[in-house]
């Protein structure tokens, strides 16, 4: 029996232990593998799934989102759509308090269930929520502007394998310990000494997720599935202009535990109003243990220096840094970066923001290429992908928030621009606020403007003395700043490895010479970490054994024969 496990495996478990042990391997040999079809085609999810998703969201637009749990009788009505749909979902309120009572006396029967049936139950809810995957995928993008495709499958697909992954982790580090253990101790000529020992998986209290506006459910659903299968009750807050996304998941959720026989409570929506502070009276609650937080640097640096009574896992703001050196497909390395640049409007926190390039050029397979070739290849490959407006707004998207708008103002007053931001014309959305990227150069010695963050479609080309120069730049302003991305690209192996060092150094995950459909912003569940807890930029990793372990103790008991 395994540590603090029923000797009878739940329903659920039994259900879904095939998918469970699927994802146990994966995280062990961490090839590729997705539980989930990130394809929105019919052939995948059926001719209706699409229509009834679509459906089920705009049901919910304009109304009272009705979630039994606790209320002070308020609602809160805060989302404003990038595409300039009207939302106006109101949704019920309620103090700190109320929901950390609630969270707190649900906690008993869901830690004493055991890791098994947690597992199955939180395995249940992700089930429900892929059943429901097109709702989901509606409501991710029009709160965060997301085009639909990347909405299905970062905001849904992708999210769940994240959750997934999350869970794995959890159930192994729950069961690296027996249940049970006889201890035997000769003690000379008489008896030996023995005892029983029992090792309870002990969670350590109410977690809060505070989510946020870009990927409300991908940053989201690591720790909160993480949390619940520890056996920790969950208060999910999310960004005031992304709330249905959550909302939806926490519907979903309080059924699956409701239908399992445990109390919804375990899992509860924080909508906040207006200068509220809701977030911060919950990070600072005495029984909140566990605080998850993906957004500004400000913020989570708050959070990790106040919440002092919980375990805080914080995703911040980074310098994201490709080092360009050579490369033996030009073509394809300006189409690679012009991808990551314009992809969701460049408001991914893994794109890339400063490109480092020698202001003497580099060499390629098309000849020597001056500094202004290189970035006016990789501005080129901007401009090609979003010519077109109708094929353009599928990748970039709208534009998240006003904060965005105002660096793309500010941005034109430094640096030389390669590429201006053009206002797009949605052609199904009239009122979608839509800009394209912006690539501005820049002098190495411009480093009060490269060594903040520009979080949006901004980008800086870098003219450097050397790719030496280059890379000590990336150590530099990643080992102060932080990242979560890094990129190289060289024929040459020793400034690979070079490239490695300085990336280790940074303790930034690097890629080498993307040119194909693999690119820096994007990671894969059960093989690619996400951000890695070794620079500023991020405190933890999506997803290992220490983003897990700390969310729950054991606690041993032992008895005499």
């Amino acid at each position: 029996m395994m540590a603090g496990m029923t000797e009878t495996p739940h329903p659920l478990y039994d259900r879904h232990a095939d998918t469970l042990n699927r994802a146990l391997t994966a995280i062990t040999e961490r090839g590729y593998w997705s539980a989930y079809p990130e394809s929105p085609s019919p052939r995948v999810y059926g001719e209706t799934a699409a229509a009834d998703g679509r459906a089920a969201f705009e049901a919910y637009l304009n109304g009272d989102f009705v979630l039994d749990q606790p209320t002070d009788g308020g609602t809160v009505a805060t989302e404003a759509s990038p595409f300039g749909l009207e939302l106006n979902v109101r949704y019920p309120h309620a103090d700190a308090d109320q929901l950390v009572a609630a969270a707190t006396a649900a906690l008993p029967a869901w830690r004493d269930a055991g890791p098994q049936a947690r597992t199955g139950v939180c395995l249940e809810i992700l089930d429900r929520l892929h059943k429901n995957i097109f709702e989901l995928a509606n409501a991710v993008q029009f709160t965060s502007g997301q085009a639909f495709v990347m909405a299905f499958q970062a905001g849904g697909a992708h999210a769940l394998d994240r959750a997934l992954e999350a869970i794995a982790y959890a159930y192994a580090e729950m069961t690296r310990h027996p249940g049970t253990a006889g201890w035997e101790k000769a003690a000379g000529k008489g008896d030996p000494l023995r005892m029983t020992k029992t090792f309870h998986v002990v969670p350590r209290g109410v977690a809060l997720v505070i989510g946020c506006n870009t990927f409300p459910t991908w940053n989201s659903y690591p720790g909160l599935f993480a949390s619940l299968v520890t056996g920790n009750p969950v208060v999910v807050k999310p960004h005031p202009r992304a709330v249905l996304p959550l909302a939806i998941t926490v519907r979903y959720a309080r059924q699956v535990l409701a239908e399992a026989g445990f109390d919804p409570n375990l899992v509860q929506l924080a909508p906040e109003a207006p200068g509220e502070k809701l977030a911060t009276t919950l990070a600072l609650h005495p029984a909140v243990k566990i605080v998850d937080f993906t957004g500004s640097t400000e913020y989570g640096d708050w959070l990790e220096a106040n919440a002092r009574q919980a375990v805080v896992y914080t995703e911040k703001a980074g310098l994201n840094t490709v080092v360009i050196d050579s490369t033996d497909d030009f073509a394809g390395m300006c189409r690679n970066l012009g991808f990551t640049l314009t992809l969701y409007s460049g408001q991914m926190c893994t794109t890339s923001q400063n490109i480092l390039i020698p202001r003497d050029g580099i060499a390629t397979d098309q000849g020597h290429k001056s500094f202004d070739e290189v970035a006016g290849g990789i501005a080129a490959a901007v401009g090609k992908l979003t010519a077109d407006p109708a094929r353009g707004v599928e990748l970039t998207g709208a534009i998240v928030n006003d904060g965005v708008l105002e660096r793309l103002d500010e941005v034109t007053k430094v640096g030389e621009p390669v590429l201006e931001s053009r206002t797009v014309e949605h052609p199904a959305f009239p009122g979608a606020v839509v800009r394209t990227p912006t690539v501005v150069k820049l002098d190495a010695g411009d480093t009060a403007t490269y060594s903040r963050e520009w979080f949006g479609p901004i980008s800086f080309a870098i003219a450097t003395d050397s790719t030496e120069h280059s890379l000590r730049i990336l150590r530099e302003t990643v080992g102060e700043k932080g990242a979560l991305t890094a990129g190289v690209y060289s024929t040459d192996e020793a400034v690979l490895d070079e490239a490695e060092k300085a990336a280790i150094d940074a303790g930034v995950h690097l890629s080498a010479n993307l040119t194909g459909g693999v690119f820096v912003n994007q990671s894969a569940a059960f093989s690619d970490f996400h951000g890695s807890g070794a620079n500023a930029a991020a405190n933890s990793a999506l997803t290992d054994g220490a983003y897990v372990s700390n969310r729950f103790r054991i606690v041993q008991s032992r008895r005499h024969v």
